[in-house]
């Protein structure tokens, strides 16, 4: 089935989300569906929630460490031939950022088009001197919402971290450019305790997608529309299926969260939950905890260590419940963990920057792959697998009794956590 695919934004900004398809209801759908995320019904209860169509004909690629997310990103900027769309919330200049700037560099010199785009809060400790290099060698580089922009937009953050190769091939996930990922670039800046992280390669019709969600916020920070026009999209073509699932403030957040508790409500055997920053709304919780109990194994992988050590005690302040629930948790304690991801089913996988967080559904642009695929699902679930050898898992009766300081800055900063 061919269909034309016009470059407009989904959802649209000015779409008031019905009622039938709000995140209660839309989970309450998918949880009657005979065939749960399996059901052909699925995929179009998801496209209806978000206006976006699971693009089909893709090939996907998982990364779980950043020397190997980095080496394909680094390939994709080399063999571009007409453009480099980079987006990223934090553009570090240590000799991470410098081996991405002169890939990027040497793009531009034969002749590419690259544009950078990095969110100005985000990025902050980068120096000038870094960007201005970058734009002698060619590089479109701007910053999105710069510190000293106009103040009521200083909650509002570029936290997506997307890269489009001649839109073809797209990567996104929680990985920033940055050292912390483990590094191949310089002996002296490797690291032997790497933040643990998750970013994905599709190439395929989905790319172009999320060039146009790389123009969102490119336009936002003053760049000239990239020239993105409707193309025609096989509909039914062999491979993985991806839907982009993209937000900002005031377009897509009720969206996001009615697709993944759809997901959470669709499982019918398991959902595995990698989380860096879980300090949900108490409804986001309610239906993980729904979930395991009508008997899915509902397990999720929760930082023990952490560069926010008080968005981690907001999610403490959710443990008891989920616990009484059955859900299983684990926290991660070989590095710091700042994955974002779900696995259900063996079929569906999402992976992106979006943590189950107030600012993530409310402050902030997102982007994920939504991604129907039996191997990428499978590859989710062994990685898991792997994860939970390098934690300690949280059982209920030593949990409530934890000192009571612990209890009392776990209540505290859950009353935070829209805040946090």
């Amino acid at each position: 089935m061919r269909s034309l695919w016009r470059p407009i934004l989904r959802p649209r900004a000015d779409r008031k989300l019905p009622d039938s398809l709000q995140p209660r209801a839309a989970s309450a759908a998918a949880a009657a569906l005979p065939g749960g995320v399996a059901d052909p019904a699925f995929l179009e209860l998801l496209s209806r929630i978000d206006e976006s169509p699971f693009h089909a004909g893709n090939r996907v690629e998982v990364f779980f460490r950043g020397e190997d997310a980095f080496d394909a990103m680094l390939e994709a900027v080399r063999s571009a031939r007409e453009e480099v769309l980079l987006e990223s919330y934090i553009f570090k200049d240590d000799a991470t950022g410098e081996v991405f700037a002169r890939a990027l560099g040497e793009a531009a010199a034969r002749g590419v088009g690259v544009r950078v785009l990095a969110d100005g809060f985000g990025s902050f400790e980068t120096r000038r001197r870094f960007w201005a290099g970058l734009r002698e060698k060619g590089v479109d580089a701007r910053l999105f919402h710069p510190i000293g922009f106009p103040p009521r937009w200083l909650a509002f953050r570029d936290h997506r971290k997307i890269l489009v190769t001649d839109r073809r091939v797209a990567f996104t996930g929680g990985m920033n450019i940055g050292a912390e990922y483990g590094s191949w670039a310089s002996a002296a800046d490797a690291r032997t305790d790497a933040w643990r992280d998750t970013h994905a390669r599709v190439e395929g019709p989905a790319a172009w997608e999320m060039a146009l969600v790389f123009e969102e916020g490119w336009r936002r920070a003053g760049g000239h529309p990239i020239g993105l026009e409707s193309r025609e999209e096989d509909f039914s073509a062999p491979g993985a299926k991806v839907m982009v699932l993209d937000s900002r403030p005031g377009r897509g957040a009720v969206e996001s969260a009615a697709v993944l508790a759809s997901i959470v409500a669709g499982a019918r055997s398991r959902v595995w939950i990698t989380m860096a920053y879980f300090a949900p709304r108490t409804r986001a919780a309610r239906y993980i905890a729904r979930a395991s109990r009508r008997g899915v194994d509902v397990r999720m992988i929760l930082p023990a260590r952490t560069d926010v050590w008080l968005v981690r005690h907001a999610g403490h302040g959710f443990y008891s419940g989920l616990l009484a629930a059955g859900v299983r948790i684990f926290e991660y304690r070989a590095a710091v963990l700042h994955a974002k991801t779900m696995v259900a089913d063996g079929l569906f996988s999402v992976i992106g920057s979006s943590n189950y967080d107030f600012r993530s559904f409310e402050l902030n642009a997102e982007c994920n792959f939504v991604i129907r695929d039996a191997s990428t699902a499978a590859a989710m679930a062994a990685r898991f697998e792997t994860d939970l050898g390098a934690c300690e898992e949280v059982r209920r009766s030593p949990w409530k009794k934890r000192p009571g300081w612990h209890r009392i800055l776990d209540a505290g900063a859950r009353k935070l956590a829209p805040l946090l």
